[in-house]
């Protein structure tokens, strides 16, 4: 038995889900320090005008890592 035989996978429910996430930036308290545009994973935000803001809100995992990494706690990932 063959280590590949403790880990089956479900081929039949191989559909891709389509999650649709909601970003919420507080502009006001935004420093526009760049760390959540460099922290992103997939690349979704952007600084424009000293602030940070979303480029495409559909390329969003929400894995939450802008979140987390915000000194100024401005930004909400639903």
């Amino acid at each position: 038995m063959g280590l590949g035989s403790f880990f089956k996978r479900n081929k039949e429910n191989k559909a891709e889900e389509v999650i649709e996430s909601h970003i919420d930036i507080n502009t006001d308290d935004c420093g526009g320090c760049e760390k959540c545009s460099i922290a992103c994973p997939n690349n979704v935000l952007i600084i424009v005008d000293g602030v940070s803001s979303v480029r495409d809100p559909q390329v969003c995992k929400s894995c939450k890592v802008c979140m987390a990494i915000c000194p100024n706690d401005c930004i909400t990932v639903n």
